[in-house]
């Protein structure tokens, strides 16, 4: 994984926490100082919680863990997008990474089973209805396309899970406060944006930064998921290097027997 500067994370924005009169007091030992009635985040500490969580990250996807990004709030949905485009480009099909950009669904993970069954499932059936043109009528087809597209927006990211994901990331804790309660409840471990207005403490991997600023939220995922590509991308390197060796090892025994 390549470094990432304190002057980079400056620039980004990274430091602008809330206004003081609207701060979390657990959060006191990431802030700086205040500046204008606006506390001002320790960048020192960004900069160890970017690196612990990406080195984290790199570790799961190299060990085959898979993960769940979310970013719900309009300031995310754009850099959440992009980066899901840029690991889908860079990563062969199920490389155990799932997304939501649009709301938490309530029960994702404390109710999986169900919507697994509920949710996930149809749409693979709808998909593959409307790809084999399963239907008596017009109306069917555009009634399950409609069907369909309602399913995508909210679920479409987290088809092909098929367990509670080892982690999760949040851009913002305090938006998505159900999806801390439920990975709390379930055992994922979380990883996620700290901005100073939030309660750290439910967070592993706690990154303390501005979450509501583009710049931020970008450069802090675009860390993150250049760490879990890099990951994922060793992991293949790994089983590709294991299986020519095990190929080699069958074709000395085959040899073997021959003679």
């Amino acid at each position: 994984m390549t470094d990432i500067t304190l002057k980079q994370l400056l620039e980004a924005g990274c430091h602008f926490g809330h206004q003081t009169n609207r701060w979390q007091p657990k959060a006191a030992r990431f802030i700086y100082g205040e500046r204008e009635g606006v506390h001002i985040i320790d960048l020192t500490k960004t900069r160890e919680g970017l690196l612990s969580a990406a080195k984290y990250l790199h570790d799961l996807a190299k060990s085959g863990g898979t993960i769940l990004f979310v970013g719900t709030k309009r300031q995310a949905q754009p850099v959440l997008t992009e980066n899901v485009a840029r690991m889908k480009g860079a990563l062969p099909e199920n490389s155990n990474f799932y997304y939501l950009t649009n709301r938490w669904p309530g029960g994702a993970l404390t109710n999986f089973e169900t919507i697994k069954h509920n949710n996930l499932d149809s749409i693979l059936k709808l998909r593959e209805d409307i790809a084999n043109s399963n239907f008596v009528t017009k109306k069917e087809k555009l009634l399950a396309s409609r069907k369909l597209e309602k399913y995508e927006q909210l679920y479409g990211g987290l088809v092909g899970l098929s367990k509670i994901p080892d982690a999760i990331f949040l851009v913002d804790i305090k938006r998505d406060d159900l999806a801390v309660r439920e990975a709390t409840r379930t055992g994922a471990t979380i990883v996620a944006i700290t901005d100073t207005n939030t309660n750290p403490e439910p967070v592993k991997y706690q990154i303390p930064a501005n979450d509501d600023a583009v710049g931020s939220i970008k450069i802090i995922m675009d860390y993150l998921v250049d760490a879990w590509t890099e990951g994922r991308q060793e992991a293949v390197k790994d089983a590709e290097k294991q299986a020519k060796e095990e190929a080699k090892k069958k074709a000395k025994e085959e040899n073997g027997e021959k003679k």
